[in-house]
């Protein structure tokens, strides 16, 4: 009786730690998203840092140092050309002054449209509000300062901290498990890296592209759209549906002319992307299947809300590699490497942990 007491008192023990460490975990979910995106950036970064140490004998702290004012920069860049215009178009779209001039003259069907439209963008605040130079800073501003702040420490530590825990995990392991959890690790760093890298350069490709294509096409706010559509595309199948529906919507407010022409801009931009862009751009950056895409997507967004769904496709990644190595017994070794912008070969770090 005793021995089975005390069993059963460990058992519930190892149950109460079980249910207390979940419970912990959930309550600083944030912290370990920002933590996993922390690392993605490091990921993305990390090719073109080898490959300045390398070549130009750059230090790596240099290297990040490059990589964030770059970023930085191109950031700047982008508001000082693009948000005055985007403010502009903001405005009118809020103040609805140009849908309520079309809702006056138009009849039927598309009056119905207009007037809905006009009646809910009504509701919202001005353009001037959303905008204003004195707006104060909000708690949540800060908070997002904060946690922006976090992530890109995270990253430019784990550029120099991964190859560090790589040989701390290995040390704990059987001799004969090493190489595979290094390979393995290494492997999940470069697809999400090369996922990373590919999604930055749809990114600038849609919004350049379909602003563009929007302007041709003498669409109403299409500098507002086509950034819109290019940044949705870190929302994986959701995101692009979302954009072309808004556009063909807006389209109508024109005319159902600029509505066709926006529909077929989207859609031939899907297909160059679905069937030239992505597989000469990503590859298989991370080797997952459009259906395996979208119940990841689903199932995060469902479970922990609408910010994780941009970590959907990485944590698939992450298990489906895992999933390879352990349940298949793939030698991740034998893995094609991905390749974006930079190559996916082992570095001299990652030769000096063998």
């Amino acid at each position: 009786m005793g021995t089975i007491a005390r069993r059963t008192a460990t058992a519930t023990l190892v149950v109460v730690a079980i249910v207390v460490a979940v419970l912990a975990l959930w309550a600083i979910k944030v912290v370990i998203a920002l933590l996993f995106l922390g690392f993605i950036v490091a990921a993305a970064m990390r090719p073109s840092i080898e490959w300045l140490h390398r070549r130009a004998r750059v230090p790596r702290g240099a290297g990040v140092l490059i990589h964030y004012v770059l970023l930085f920069g191109f950031v700047a860049l982008v508001l000082w050309l693009f948000v005055p215009r985007a403010i502009t178009q903001v405005q009118q779209a809020t103040s609805g002054e140009l849908i309520h001039q079309q809702a006056k003259h138009s009849t039927g069907i598309k009056h119905e449209l207009l007037s809905g439209l006009e009646k809910r963008l009504s509701r919202l605040p001005s353009g001037t509000s959303l905008v204003h130079p004195a707006l104060e800073i909000t708690k949540t501003a800060f908070e997002a300062l904060v946690g922006i702040f976090f992530l890109f420490a995270v990253a430019a530590y784990w550029i120099f901290e991964r190859d560090r825990t790589i040989a701390l995990v290995q040390s704990m392991l059987p001799r004969k498990h090493r190489r595979v959890t290094r390979d393995t690790w290494v492997l999940i760093d470069q697809k999400l890296g090369a996922f990373v890298r590919g999604q930055l350069v749809l990114i600038v490709f849609v919004a350049v592209l379909l602003s563009v294509a929007f302007w041709l096409d003498g669409m109403p706010y299409w500098l507002l759209l086509g950034t819109f559509a290019g940044l949705v595309e870190i929302v994986p199948i959701v995101g692009p549906i979302a954009a072309g529906a808004i556009a063909i919507g807006v389209g109508l407010t024109a005319g159902w002319q600029v509505a066709l022409g926006a529909g077929l801009a989207v859609l031939v931009l899907r297909q160059l992307e679905d069937y030239v862009i992505v597989p000469r751009v990503m590859g298989h950056a991370v080797g997952l299947s459009p259906l395996l895409v979208l119940v990841s997507v689903t199932a995060i967004g469902i479970m922990l809300g609408a910010f994780y769904v941009l970590l959907a496709i990485p944590i698939a990644a992450v298990v489906a590699t895992l999933v390879d190595v352990i349940l298949r017994d793939r030698d991740p070794a034998q893995q094609e490497t991905p390749t974006v912008l930079f190559s996916g070969g082992k570095d001299a770090n990652q030769q000096a942990l063998r």
